[in-house]
């Protein structure tokens, strides 16, 4: 629908310059675009029938040569796959190369994570290029709703910062875009949204974030309260960089075949040592660090004393001797699967 000068619906052309920036801007240093926001290999749009990944869907059709779009059937509600199907062949008709992809949910984390897992997993598989990026439709609505699940969780920093625009393969182009806009898009466009149940269930976490907190926080605080959130995420994100950038520089200084130099590590600020530590635990495959692991890691790296042990993930545990820090198998680590099994 176009407005009667001709142009496109304000909504329409908002999620569009959205869409156009995010493949002109960061994917393009991954060779995905040109500068000029054409993409230079086909890309994966994520649509489950909603107005925020219908609107993108949509968008990225009217910037991009080659669209493919995975409709994702988690088979958690009756009539998911005809669902499924039906905006695959929507999608088709507008001139996508559109597919239902049926996933199975199980695993460990509850519903959200599990269903997030087979998710991801399926958007990598179905992507039609090894160097396609896969566009998500999270909103700045989403992001504020990170922010705080982050600030109520204590997770640090990382969580705060929120999500990447570009997260390779991930791109997200509607980050800077309310949900509002993207209904109005779908709706000035003659799109049918489906609007999932699940979005409307508290057992969600995130659902009660939608419509119990933030509803309040507006009201308490006098509005604005999410974008307020996206541009503290925004701000965050800019500081982690700059801090993992020195971190890189630490670690580069600090690591060596055996372990990392203490000489090196010890006299950066906390703050760095705690990255420099995580970046280098996770290069040798230690996953599931915690605060409380990093923050045991670093009081081992400044104070000591020789000789220490401190347990971390996959049966492992840091010591300190002869000026270095290194990583062994953990003599005890049956303790580490007990601590495991009282946290769950």
């Amino acid at each position: 629908m176009s407005t009667p000068s001709g142009k496109p619906h304000p909504a329409v052309a908002e999620v569009r310059r959205a869409v156009r920036s995010a493949l002109g801007g960061r994917a393009a240093h991954a060779g995905h675009t040109t500068p000029t926001g054409r993409a230079t290999v086909p890309v994966l749009v994520a649509c489950s029938g909603g107005a925020d990944s219908l609107a993108l869907a949509a968008a990225a059709l009217s910037v991009c040569p080659e669209v493919h779009v995975a409709v994702v059937d988690h088979g958690l509600q009756d009539g998911s796959a005809a669902r499924a199907a039906a905006t695959a062949e929507l999608l088709t008709g507008l001139g996508a190369t559109a597919a239902a992809h049926r996933v199975e949910v199980s695993g460990p984390g509850g519903i959200e994570a599990a269903a997030r897992r087979a998710r991801y997993a399926a958007l990598r598989t179905a992507r039609p290029h090894p160097q396609s990026p896969v566009l998500l439709g999270h909103t700045l609505d989403d992001q504020a709703e990170t922010v705080l699940l982050g600030l109520g969780r204590g997770s640090g920093p990382r969580s705060i910062h929120g999500m990447r625009t570009w997260d390779d393969p991930w791109l997200r182009p509607l980050l800077r875009t309310r949900r509002a806009t993207t209904r109005a898009a779908c709706t000035a466009l003659g799109l049918p949204v489906w609007d999932d149940p699940h979005n409307t269930e508290p057992r969600f976490t995130r659902v009660r974030l939608r419509h119990e907190v933030l509803p309040l926080l507006e009201d308490v605080l006098g509005g604005g309260v999410a974008p307020a959130l996206a541009r503290t995420a925004a701000q965050l994100h800019e500081d982690g960089e700059a801090l993992d950038t020195l971190a890189a520089d630490v670690l580069a200084r600090a690591v060596t075949d055996d372990g990392l130099l203490l000489d090196a590590l010890a006299p950066a600020p906390a703050a760095l040592r705690r990255r420099v530590l995580r970046s280098w635990m996770h290069g040798a495959s230690v996953t599931g660090l915690t605060d409380a692991h990093l923050r045991a890691a670093d009081e081992l790296a400044a104070r000591g004393p020789d000789r220490t042990g401190v347990a971390v993930p996959g049966g492992l545990e840091l010591v300190r001797a002869r000026g270095r820090l290194s990583l062994r198998p953990s003599r005890f680590p049956h303790i580490q699967e007990d601590a495991r099994r009282v946290r769950r």
